[in-house]
């Protein structure tokens, strides 16, 4: 179908009603839940915020990953063959070291006594393998019956990317680091062709592909972080292999949190590992001050005839709600480089990477999907002169 305007989405991770937060507390707590009561309240949250979604005029729409624990942790849940213990005394106190914290000491010790971190390690023990079965069935029929209540122009389930989970455990069974990633890459497969399968847009969240560059490097070297980055752009591939490239998209981000930023990679200097991955969309930053500019990028960079491009034209890790004269100006940019009908607007990264933690308010991040949504409509008059 032909596109004749400047459709919105956005991420994926929304805010967690307050209903839902009672469960989700208990359960990674380890407590008791009620299982019926949870997924009865799961179902209505997901319609709920579906609802919301379209309300607002937000096109491709989620289940604001609802049925997660965590953007990516939740896949080690869903796998087999990955032990978790007690993680030793002083790990898991921030997500990762790098320039950026070497540089802003004081600002981290500040601000890393405000951000989530697991009191837990993981270790690959064994075959790595896929045994979420069921609780994608379930996030898959519960947006399909939100859909089917308050229809919209598309739906799409983000899916963690190779890169962004083996970091995350120890590999303690595979001989190699090829067979180590390319395991986690068969077992998340299962996800992405059964989303796609189930009619659904893929989406392969994939922040550490970036992030890691600031971890790698130094000690390493550019080359030691390019060779990790294809070899988890290949395990990528593979396991993306006979799944519809047109009904995939994949998203990056420097890691999300409210920082510096400073030793961010910059987007040029990846752009050729980015287009080596097999999708039909690239979601990336172009809202944060830190990366705004790179939207030049493009002025040199030809992005292939069957890609389209979702810039990230509203900010979650502000409060500010964007004008949206600036989210129709930021979207124009990226139209008159790569044309009107190739691209999609949308959020620099999810509002809330946990299920108990989110970047801004929740009345903040509707106002910003708002404004997103006004800004397509200004862009959208302009570029095809209505």
């Amino acid at each position: 179908m032909p596109v004749d305007r400047i459709l919105t989405t956005h991420v994926g991770s929304l805010a967690r009603p307050p209903e839902l937060l009672p469960h989700l507390r208990a359960m990674l707590a380890g407590e008791p839940v009620d299982q019926a009561e949870y997924e009865d309240c799961l179902r209505r949250s997901v319609v709920d915020v579906v609802r919301r979604q379209v309300e607002t005029g937000i096109d491709i729409v989620n289940d604001g990953e609802f049925g997660k624990s965590h953007w990516y942790r939740y896949a080690i849940e869903r796998f087999a063959g990955v032990e978790s213990r007690p993680a030793p005394e002083g790990a898991g106190q921030t997500y990762f070291g790098g320039a950026d914290r070497a540089r802003f000491p004081e600002f981290y010790a500040e601000y890393d006594k405000d951000v989530p971190r697991s009191r837990r390690e993981w270790a690959a023990v064994g075959p790595v393998s896929y045994i979420g079965q069921a609780a994608l069935a379930r996030d898959i029929a519960n947006l399909r019956a939100a859909l089917a209540a308050c229809p919209a122009h598309d739906a799409f389930l983000p899916v963690v990317a190779p890169a962004s989970v083996s970091p995350e455990f120890r590999n303690e069974h595979y001989a190699t680091e090829h067979d180590y990633v390319f395991a986690v890459a068969e077992a998340l497969r299962h996800e992405y062709q059964a989303i796609t399968e189930a009619g659904f847009i893929v989406q392969i969240d994939d922040a550490w592909i970036t992030a890691m560059f600031d971890r790698m490097v130094p000690p390493g070297t550019v080359a030691d972080y390019r060779r990790w980055a294809n070899l988890c752009i290949d395990a990528l591939n593979h396991a993306l292999r006979g799944v519809p490239r047109h009904r995939t998209r994949y998203h990056i981000c420097w890691g999300s949190w409210n920082g510096p930023h400073t030793a961010d990679i910059p987007l040029r200097d990846i752009i050729d590992l980015l287009l080596r991955i097999e999708v039909g969309g690239y979601s990336i930053e172009a809202a944060n001050p830190r990366h705004e500019h790179e939207w030049r990028v493009w002025e040199s960079v030809t992005l292939p005839e069957d890609r389209v491009l979702l810039p990230g034209v509203i900010s979650h890790a502000t409060n500010i709600v964007e004008h949206p004269e600036l989210v129709a100006e930021r979207l124009m940019r990226f139209a008159d480089l790569v044309g009107r009908e190739r691209v999609i607007a949308s959020s620099d990264c999810g509002f809330a990477q946990g299920a108990l933690y989110q970047r801004v308010h929740p009345s903040i991040m509707w106002a910003k999907l708002r404004a997103m949504v006004e800004g397509a409509e200004i862009a959208t008059q302009r570029l095809w002169n209505r």
